[in-house]
């Protein structure tokens, strides 16, 4: 079964306002604030009129998405069996330009065409699902310390065990907002604060030291050192009790390795986009895994596509011992016919063939854009 073509959508989709139930917009981050998100959903047929659907980022903007994916990969992918997914894709190496994202937002469609092929689930090709049912992490942008303990209180109450929260803006700001929520809770959930890259040594030593002063143990601190820093992470993990981990670091092979190889995290938020794709991403697991460190899975706003390719991942990985962040059920609308649901905190794993979801062309079409800006940081330390 041949590829006989690869097409790429960009769609923009709002995220649902605070006001509303599993609403988290205004979305601040210590580099942005979203309110809208953009996303490109691929779609890849072959000549037995499967067809197989991938979703990845859309930076740094549309036009140059498409054309990545429609004028670089599609030629290179056409002509082959859905199943060559490795050969083929590990052929896009350029020394001076990174595609991996698009790379793995293809890699994915193919593995849903070939799962349907076959009338399977992805999972099954991933070593099979341990679990019908993922805990995954409640994500809350920068709000007041008042405002976020409200929010805490009230994912408790609808079953999370674990939330997200970004930070890196103000120290006094993120120490006084993690406490709040701290005792809003009675100490009932664990925490997550990402850095985003945003803080220097200081910050990051002076902010987690405060919150262990508090007795605030989070359960990892997310990158909140720039990539390419493997010093400063082991001098960070040396001097704090916190457990220290990375996420855009995570994206690439080789400052993971380094960062293993030098015991200077406790947890790798890896990411099946920036890393490459399902099977680069089993690859990471493995090393981190082979180091006892901790895993979880990164959530960029991402649809149902890419939803169903991480919940499915997750249930097929030991390796990934920690609650996976999932913010799409914040997502105003979708580009699938049945949304995933978030009850008691966990979100079910799909069992149809291929990704197990199926697309709605209608709301393709709907959401689809010419312009826009993906992802940028906008961060000077």
């Amino acid at each position: 079964m041949e590829v006989t073509s690869v097409e790429a959508t960009p769609v923009e989709i709002d995220i649902r306002p605070l006001s509303e139930e599993y609403g988290v917009a205004p979305y601040i981050a210590g580099y942005t604030t979203f309110e809208e998100i953009l996303r490109l959903v691929i779609r890849v047929e072959t000549d037995e009129g499967v067809v197989g659907w991938g979703e990845t980022m859309v930076d740094p903007e549309p036009s140059v998405a498409m054309a990545t994916v429609e004028n670089v990969i599609a030629p290179r992918v056409v002509g082959h069996s859905v199943w060559e997914v490795e050969t083929v894709l590990d052929s896009f190496d350029y020394p001076y330009m990174d595609i991996t994202p698009y790379v793995g937002g293809v890699e994915m469609a193919l593995w849903d065409a070939l799962g349907k092929s076959v009338g399977e689930p992805i999972h099954k090709f991933l070593g099979g699902k341990r679990t019908d049912e993922v805990p995954v992490a409640y994500c809350l942008g920068i709000l007041d310390p008042a405002e976020s303990a409200e929010r805490a209180r009230w994912a408790r109450d609808q079953g999370f065990e674990v939330i997200k929260t970004k930070g890196g803006l103000d120290i006094d700001q993120d120490v006084e907002r993690l406490v709040a929520m701290h005792e809003a809770v009675d100490g009932d959930l664990r925490f997550r604060l990402d850095g985003n890259q945003t803080m220097s040594f200081e910050e990051a030593t002076t902010t987690a030291a405060r919150l262990e002063d508090a007795g605030v143990y989070l359960q990892y601190f997310e990158q909140p050192l720039r990539i390419d820093n493997v010093g400063g992470y082991t001098r960070l993990r040396q001097r704090l009790q916190t457990a220290i981990g990375v996420n855009e670091d995570a994206y690439h092979a080789r400052n993971l390795f380094e960062l293993v190889r030098e015991d200077a995290i406790d947890a790798a938020v890896v990411d099946l986009i920036p890393t490459g794709g399902l099977l680069a991403t089993k690859k990471a697991m493995g090393l981190v895994d082979d180091a006892n460190v901790s895993v979880a899975h990164h959530s960029s706003f991402d649809l149902g596509i890419k939803t169903a390719a991480v919940l499915q991942l997750v249930a097929a990985s030991p390796a990934m011992n920690l609650p996976p962040d999932r913010v799409n059920y914040a997502l105003a609308d979708d580009v699938i016919e049945d949304r995933f649901a978030v009850t008691d905190g966990r979100m079910s794993v799909p069992d149809g063939p291929g990704l197990g979801v199926t697309v709605d062309e209608a709301k393709l079409d709907e959401h689809r854009v010419e312009s826009g800006e993906g992802i940028s940081y906008d961060v000077s330390l």
